[in-house]
């Protein structure tokens, strides 16, 4: 595997990674652009943008986008997050010229359609009608508002119903304008591609592109809260999270913090899924996370559980929490090591995903990092080290608590502070 990046005089990034044992290419163009770039009578655009998209160009209509990718055997997508936009197509290789045409048409010559806005506004509508009908998706929205109340960053990237249906052509095209920049994008193809023939096609087709914003739009730094968020409603299982403020993805406890995710939730041999689900059966499923953003993080557990199981599972969830504070024993470490080595090498092998791994990496940390550098960074980890971060994580800033379902039987927030409290000291 060969990576290769350069330049446009735009300053629009092109990353390569020439794999030529694959027979397919994936490619795509990501804008460091997401919800956390919208005002609040603005949230959801970014997500609304994504969808149009694929709604018609100037000389395409949305049934042609589709039809010119799909009548070669690909398929095109796009995906919205907190702080980027992708828009990402797979076909053969000698269909990247046409791949690179379409993604270059509806960067740069979106049509916005009254009528395809009206419909696709309805789309989102259902979209945020089916992530209210699921339970996790609401307990997940409100642990971000939570965590970050009042902020672009603790919004929901669909947006609100509202806001939605406000949205008009020229807010989209206003949008467009903030973000959709040379020097705020970056194009990476990965598989059986030449990087030469990927630069003179972008080059060809989005050099034009400007070098800085029709106005400046920098995303509002990130100020973490926490707090309690408890909505009833008549579930068989009650949505639990609980987080605590994390790490950003600079920091230098960033791997520390996904190792201890791992330690305590990540898979069926975790401190957490042997304590709670299998010695007591008191949920189906329960994992850690941690998300790292370009200036904060949050470290969390999921889980859910019935009426019964509600006042139980706390008081043996806390506690394990106050123990990886200060007991990591070295067969837990290696582990963890493993999981993040294999899932790093996994994740290689699939070149949409590694695709926009390229992409992350140079819009948030200007170049890509090396297999070698990473896997440095984990082999220097050491139990002492994680113990810190989790004292760091758990004992810091307060918790973050967000419930969904039969809240009524879960203890005080105040209580389970003190769960915890105690500890730091």
């Amino acid at each position: 595997m060969t990576l290769a990046i350069s330049k446009l005089a735009n300053g629009l990034t092109i990353a390569t990674e020439n794999r030529p044992y694959m027979k397919t290419v994936a490619l795509g163009l990501w804008v460091k652009a997401g919800s956390r770039n919208e005002r609040q009578n603005r949230n959801g655009i970014a997500h609304l943008l994504e969808h149009m998209a694929f709604k018609g160009t100037e000389s395409r209509t949305a049934a042609q986008i589709a039809a010119a990718i799909e009548d070669v055997g690909g398929d095109i997508n796009a995906a919205t997050s907190a702080e980027t936009t992708g828009y990402f197509i797979r076909l053969l290789p000698k269909d990247l010229a046409l791949a690179v045409e379409i993604l270059s048409d509806i960067i740069t010559r979106p049509r916005f359609d009254k009528a395809e806005l009206e419909r696709e506004k309805q789309v989102i509508l259902q979209e945020i009608g089916a992530a209210d009908d699921t339970p996790d998706d609401v307990v997940f929205d409100q642990f971000t508002a939570t965590a970050w109340p009042g902020q672009a960053i603790g919004r929901p990237i669909l947006g609100t119903p509202a806001t939605v249906q406000s949205f008009t052509a020229e807010d989209l095209r206003a949008f467009m304008g903030e973000h959709y920049y040379g020097g705020n994008m970056v194009a990476v193809a990965c598989g059986a591609v030449e990087h030469e023939d990927f630069v003179a096609e972008i080059g060809e087709k989005l050099g034009g592109l400007p070098a800085a914003p029709a106005a400046a739009a920098p995303a509002a730094a990130a100020h973490y809260q926490g707090g309690d968020r408890r909505q009833s409603r008549a579930l068989a299982d009650t949505q639990l999270i609980l987080g605590f403020e994390g790490c950003s993805n600079t920091d230098k406890d960033y791997y520390a913090a996904h190792a201890l995710a791992m330690i305590l939730g990540g898979g069926m041999s975790s401190r957490l899924f042997q304590e709670i689900r299998e010695k007591r059966g008191l949920c189906y499923s329960i994992y850690a996370f941690h998300w790292a953003f370009a200036d904060t993080g949050l470290f969390g557990i999921h889980t859910a559980t019935d009426e019964a199981g509600l006042a139980k599972l706390m008081p043996v969830l806390l506690p394990e929490l106050v123990k990886a504070a200060h007991t990591i024993l070295p067969h837990e470490l290696e582990r963890a090591r493993a999981q993040y080595r294999a899932s790093l090498l996994m994740g290689q092998e699939h070149a949409a995903g590694r695709a926009a791994s390229i992409a992350r990496q140079i819009l948030f940390h200007g170049r890509v990092k090396t297999e070698e550098e990473i896997l440095q960074k984990l082999a220097a980890l050491t139990a002492d080290r994680l113990q810190n971060v989790a004292q760091r994580l758990f004992f810091g800033a307060r918790p973050c608590f967000a419930a969904l379902g039969r809240v009524e039987a879960i203890a005080p927030y105040a209580e389970l502070c003190r769960a915890i409290a105690p500890a730091a000291g």
